[in-house]
């Protein structure tokens, strides 16, 4: 049923607006929450960074090895985004030459492309600046207290959240009034679709800017963290973290470039896809109601992320422990910002929504309900599975007693065993999600899929808190770093262990979040791409190519117009089932993308993990005075390994992720593209979970054993669960996070270059 109607501006305008091609929309007054909101996150960013930046640095040794650290961060990411930089120009002027030269792509195409990326970059880079100056202040913090540590590196790792979130609704509203000003020469319901699926663009360079980070910044870590675990831990007997360990630098950047940098691009353009691809859904769905309602099912994916990130900030406040907590009430402590948070987005939902007065408000209030449980479903599924605190982490702790090969198969067990729970809480979730917005029918499709997306965006409407949480871990890990190198004592780097231990739950449970959410936007990136062959036809009508006007034919012997044709249209006449065997190569080949990419991302760490272990070798063997502590290792040249591992490696997985989809559609066309983006996000969603989940819990089952049990630091259970440990750092930070990144890209370039596909295919 309807809810009760509030008229708006645009609703007084509706009538004037239909009846006048190319006007300028009336933007109801509700829709300024969304650049106030991304403002305020701004704001609190801001004050975050201050109050960390007040806090006190240590001493002078850890202001020296905080220095390093960051300098060494802020090297690399400047080389890396030059390298970028370089790929992002020839992929504008490709499509400066697909938009103004064959005139098969929107002209504004290059344009949101740029815009998306540097947002995305620029997000990162902030969250890795706050990171690199919050660890030891985090560190010394923790010689105070565990709350206080706590609190540094939580609200630390806030200002990552909130400059995603703000960044990203900045970008979102500024392109809306820009493209809503400027498009001005077709009817407004058609407006509305090409505004959305243009600003869908800059999605893609999002993805594509948070695929180099993830990727480039796990390798340079993973390959830092395997050298020093296996060289300092296991054959040298030292510490982690030791100063005598030359990678120990290298791995401390690595968590800010990687962990950081990587994260927060990676979460920066799955906000983004969430948000856009449903404005594109709410377009498409709404086409033939008055222009009021389509405008508001268009920003009312915007406006829910306004309302999730100004309540995020709320939540930050309520993280705090007592004295003397444990493992248990510390994730207690997390999860009661994200649940009050939560809580509080629903209520606010169910406002807009009423406010709103969209048809079927309360169906869409139950898909976004949907979407939020079941991503905190999956973060605690993901705890579950790699905290210490629980069984499954606990019991390859104890496989760690009879030698590596038995961690490292009760870890890939745990880890295939661990995909069921995430699995069914999609296929549930996307189901109720579908039927509340479209009926228990499954009839209106439209609307269905509008769902799905709503749900993707509810899901993220917490990452303000979310990712702060994600954030906190490698501020954790660096502070401890700090601690051990420092010298502060048993007392505090057991707390500052508890943190990291901690981090790498939260860590783990962000990568889940991130991953469950990517299955629902690529869902939604799916129907979106229908749309975006609607504007390829239409931008291709006219200009004399066989395979247009042979789709606009198709059409025309329907009793159909491509303007206003529906979903189930353009199935029929792509002739997409699963009987075409175009689809059926495509699915093959997109769930081999999957396992294609993460090995030649986990070949690329081992490679330049080789370097990084013969080199730590190398120094112990010829360098005299390192281990008695009298000389200083050569961290520089470690940096160095992975700097330059990570520059040359991360280039051929990246650029293959973009000549995929392209590649496919020039072969088989839409059906082939449509069963490649399916087979890709079936494949790569499952095979992320076991990844992400076997590496968390890796790592947990090491710091268990560090935590006094099973003989302690230095047993041979110890040196066994490092190997596991090892074995986990590419998979749960490199490979496994880089997928859904992966899915998504591939989806925006199938999106993009939906023109070429349906102009210049072969088959």
């Amino acid at each position: 049923m309807n809810c009760l109607y509030i008229p708006t501006l645009a609703a007084a305008d509706a009538a004037s607006n239909a009846a006048q091609a190319g006007s300028a929309c009336g933007i109801s007054p509700i829709f300024w929450l969304v650049p106030a909101a991304s403002i305020l996150a701004l704001v609190f960013a801001r004050i975050f960074y201050c109050g960390m930046k007040r806090a006190d640095e240590g001493t002078d040794i850890m202001k020296k090895i905080a220095g390093h650290v960051r300098e060494g961060a802020t090297a690399y990411l400047w080389q890396q985004y030059k390298m970028v930089g370089i790929v992002f120009l020839i992929i504008t002027a490709i499509f400066a030459f697909l938009a103004y030269g064959l005139g098969v792509q929107n002209e504004w195409v290059p344009f949101a492309f740029l815009t998306g990326g540097f947002f995305s970059g620029l997000a990162g880079y902030f969250g890795m600046k706050t990171a690199t100056y919050a660890s030891n202040r985090a560190a010394w913090a923790a010689n105070k207290s565990l709350d206080s540590g706590l609190k540094v590196a939580f609200r630390s790792g806030a200002v990552m959240g909130l400059v995603v979130v703000g960044l990203a609704l900045l970008d979102i509203s500024a392109w809306f009034l820009i493209l809503n000003g400027l498009i001005d020469d077709v009817s407004y319901q058609h407006k509305m679709i090409m505004i959305t699926t243009t600003m869908l663009t800059f999605g893609m360079g999002a993805s594509l800017q948070a695929l180099f980070a993830r990727v480039g910044g796990g390798i340079f870590t993973k390959a830092a963290d395997v050298g020093a675990d296996l060289v300092g831990k296991v054959e040298a007997g030292i510490p982690e973290d030791d100063p005598r360990n030359p990678a120990t630098i290298a791995d401390n950047v690595g968590d800010n470039v990687g962990d950081v940098a990587g994260m927060g691009a990676d979460l920066y353009e799955s906000y983004c896809g969430s948000i856009l691809a449903t404005a594109s859904l709410g377009a498409a769905a709404y086409m033939s109601a008055s222009p009021d309602v389509q405008m508001k099912a268009v920003i009312a994916p915007m406006l829910i992320g306004a309302i999730g990130t100004i309540l995020s900030i709320v939540g930050i406040y309520f993280v705090k422990v007592k004295p003397g907590a444990d493992s248990k009430q510390l994730l207690g402590a997390l999860g009661k910002g994200i649940n009050v948070s939560s809580v509080l987005i629903l209520i606010a939902s169910a406002a807009i929504l009423y406010m709103l007065n969209l048809p079927n408000c309360w169906g869409k209030f139950g898909s976004i309900v949907v979407g939020l449980v079941t991503g905190i479903f999956i973060g605690k599924i993901t705890e579950y599975y790699t905290s210490e605190a629980y069984k499954p982490t606990k019991d390859i702790a104890f496989q760690a007693k009879t030698g590596p090969a038995t961690v490292i198969i009760a870890g890939m067990g745990t880890g295939m065993i661990s995909t069921f729970y995430p699995v069914m809480a999609i296929v549930v979730g996307t189901a109720l999600a579908y039927m509340f917005s479209a009926g228990w029918d499954f009839a209106n499709i439209s609307e269905g899929l509008y769902g799905i997306g709503i749900a993707s965006v509810g899901m993220l409407s917490t990452l303000g808190i979310t990712l702060a949480t994600d954030a906190y871990g490698p501020i954790a890990d660096n502070a401890g770093g700090n601690a051990e190198m420092a010298g502060l004592g048993k007392e505090v780097r057991r707390r500052t262990d508890m943190l990291d231990s901690l981090g790498n739950t939260t860590a783990a449970t962000g990568k889940g979040f991130a991953i469950g959410s990517a299955a629902l936007t690529a869902l939604a990136l799916l129907a979106s791409y229908v749309e975006e062959l609607r504007i390829g036809i239409t931008h291709a009508s006219g200009k004399g190519l066989a395979k247009v006007d042979a789709i606009i034919n198709e059409f025309t012997l329907l009793g159909k117009d491509v303007k206003t044709a529906g979903l189930v249209d353009f199935m029929n006449v792509y002739d997409v089932h699963l009987m075409n065997p175009k689809v059926l190569l495509g699915i093959f080949i997109g769930a081999m993308m999957a396992f294609l990419f993460c090995g030649l991302t986990m070949n690329a760490v081992g490679r330049a993990a080789n370097k990084m272990v013969n080199e730590v070798r190398r120094q112990f063997r010829e360098t005299a005075g390192i281990m008695e502590g009298k000389v200083d290792p050569d961290y520089a040249r470690c940096v160095g390994i992975s700097t330059k591992a990570a520059q040359k490696e991360m280039m051929f997985p990246s650029l293959l992720a973009i000549a995929a989809p392209v590649a496919v559609g020039l072969i088989f066309g839409v059906p082939g593209v449509l069963g490649l983006l399916t087979g890709a996000l079936a494949a790569g969603f499952v095979l992320a979970i076991f990844m992400a989940n076997s590496g968390g819990s890796w790592d947990n089952a090491k710091k268990f054993i560090e935590q006094g049990n099973l003989g302690g630091k230095g047993s041979e259970a110890h040196k066994a669960a490092v190997i596991g440990d090892t074995v986990g750092d590419p998979f749960k930070d490199t490979s496994g996070p880089s997928l859904n990144i992966l899915v998504k890209l591939m989806s925006m370039v199938a999106i993009v270059m939906a023109g070429v596909t349906v102009a210049y295919s072969l088959f």
